[in-house]
């Protein structure tokens, strides 16, 4: 079956545009290659410096001891500094999201403001005066409770969004029927439509981990010890900056990758899990003449072997087959033969004669 998910969006390319696609893609891949190999002789033979592709400055940046004393120390601070972002965040943007929506006029001018404040500054001016104003406090950590509360509330800010732009989207019939069942506003807003839309904002809120883990990375400038400032100083100590900073990108490269994968991988799951069973479609019954009608073809042969080719049987032997007229088939078997309250009306089917009083009184009459 083909793939129509782009062809909602784009036309499919025919012959002529196939061919022009994949004239460019060649274009821009020689184009690439040059560019790379002519950075790599750059780097190989600098006018001024050593070679960069050496084996003596890329060592100590592989090595055992700087993983351990640098880059894992430093990607556990980034990590730790991540994780409660985060969650502080998703905390920030439920409150204020949820206050952008609340009929109280006051709370939703308050919530905007606040929101939109968040928004429009920096992040890295927000840390920066985070940290000025910790360190004059005398608060522990101050660089790191600045990088935290910055990603805070600017990212809390982008799910306060997510969480209005999700109720907004949700269907206008549910608030009215919630009202009309005598929910106020707010109950209606907190118990019925937050709940969607927190739900299907999970993949855009995952999405912005990406977002947190790479802005952690401004806290090396006010000094906060994360991956890329430990980077940057064992790169001070061998004087292979460049060395040191392109381990701490395949580093972080890795991690959004991981995010990213987790992003792809959770809408599928959860419309997995809340999916509703699947219920098998109504069969068609079987035509007479069908051969699969196990039942009919037993009916025709009972009546071909009936004896002195009477009347058929009542019922047949075994009823069996998806037509079967009766539950639980393989257990029950129907006693051929008549009704033992009348016998003196019908013919014994196992013998194809009347019951011996009935002869007697045949040929009493005879």
């Amino acid at each position: 079956m083909a793939d129509t998910s782009n062809s909602v969006l784009f036309d499919a390319p025919g012959p002529k545009g196939r061919r022009t696609i994949r004239i460019v893609n060649w274009i821009a891949g020689i184009l690439f290659a040059v560019v790379l190999v002519l950075i790599l002789m750059r780097l190989h033979n600098p006018p001024d410096g050593e070679n960069q592709l050496s084996w003596e400055l890329w060592k100590p940046a592989i090595e055992r001891e700087a993983w351990t004393d640098f880059y894992l120390p430093g990607l556990w601070m980034t990590i730790k500094a991540t994780i409660v972002a985060v969650v502080g965040a998703v905390v920030f943007g439920l409150v204020f999201g949820v206050g952008r929506l609340l009929p109280n006029p006051l709370v939703r001018g308050v919530s905007a403001v606040i929101v939109e404040f968040c928004r429009a500054v920096p992040v890295l001016l927000l840390m920066i005066f985070f940290w000025r104003w910790f360190a004059f406090a005398g608060l522990p950590s101050p660089s790191y409770w600045a990088v935290v509360l910055a990603l805070v509330l600017y990212n809390g800010s982008v799910v306060a969004e997510l969480v209005r732009s999700g109720v907004g989207n949700l269907p206008g019939g549910q608030r009215e029927a919630s009202l009309a069942l005598g929910l106020t506003e707010t109950q209606s807003l907190m118990e019925i439509e937050v709940p969607q839309a927190v739900y299907a904002m999970l993949p855009a809120a995952v999405t912005q981990l990406v977002v947190v883990l790479k802005d952690t990375a401004l806290g090396s400038i006010i000094m906060y010890t994360d991956l890329l400032q430990e980077s940057r100083r064992l790169g001070s100590m061998y004087f292979n900056i460049l060395q040191t900073l392109v381990m701490a990108a395949v580093i972080y490269f890795i991690a959004c990758w991981l995010l990213s994968r987790l992003a792809e991988w959770l809408p599928s799951r959860m419309q997995q899990r809340t999916a509703a069973p699947a219920e098998p479609e109504p069969v068609a019954p079987i035509a007479a003449g069908d051969p699969s009608n196990v039942n009919q073809i037993a009916v025709a042969k009972e009546v071909e072997e009936l004896p002195l080719g009477g009347t058929p049987r009542k019922y047949h032997v075994h009823h069996r087959g998806t037509n079967a007229s009766i539950r639980n088939w393989r257990r029950t078997r129907y006693e051929q033969g008549y009704d033992a309250t009348q016998p003196e009306s019908q013919v014994d089917p196992e013998t194809g004669e009347f019951p011996a009083f009935r002869k007697s009184e045949d040929e009493s009459e005879a």
